[in-house]
């Protein structure tokens, strides 16, 4: 099928747009984790503005694997976010770098249609301390590496998408052009 990375900065819409989507059997892969009251109500308005018939699965460390286990024709996976995802792999002390290379090996062979949400990390300042700058790196590289493997690459800001990339643009990773690649189906 298709993966379509959706990027842009906080609150600038990405998730709405990235659910306006979706069809057929909707699934939601979730990494972000409620560890605190303000997580819960950001969680909780993700969930109402989704709405139903989701089938969402929380994978905050584990996104590899559930990505695999739900895979299907017919699907519409929607991953939410890469950016928390690598945050939580580097409180975690996971190679991160080796996950985003799991992740695309997986993500090239998906069945479903796939899209990935993402915030774009490096249009601000410099951080000012070791961590969020190798966080912001990391970030980075796990966006370049993901728009490489994407069909589509859109960006969002003030909840108006701008197409980046699309189908057939992704020669850096060996990928060809949608009607010339073949996939296992």
């Amino acid at each position: 099928m298709t993966i379509l990375l959706v990027l842009g900065g906080a609150r600038s819409g990405k998730s709405r747009y990235a659910e306006s989507l979706a069809k057929g059997q909707k699934y939601y892969i979730a990494t972000g984790q409620a560890f605190d009251a303000e997580m819960q109500e950001r969680i909780a308005a993700h969930r109402d503005q989704r709405g139903g018939g989701w089938n969402t699965l929380e994978a905050p460390l584990r996104v590899v694997d559930t990505l695999k286990e739900i895979d299907g024709k017919g699907r519409f996976i929607l991953i939410d976010c890469l950016t928390i995802w690598i945050g939580n792999l580097m409180h975690e002390k996971w190679d991160v770098l080796a996950e985003v290379e799991k992740f695309l090996a997986v993500l090239v062979q998906a069945k479903a249609h796939v899209v990935i949400v993402s915030n774009e990390v490096g249009l601000g300042i410099v951080p000012d301390n070791a961590l969020a700058r190798e966080f912001r790196d990391l970030q980075g590289f796990a966006n370049q590496r993901v728009a490489q493997a994407a069909d589509e690459v859109v960006f969002i800001a003030a909840g108006l998408p701008l197409l980046l990339k699309k189908s057939g643009r992704a020669a850096s990773t060996g990928r060809k052009a949608k009607s010339s690649r073949s996939r296992k189906t």
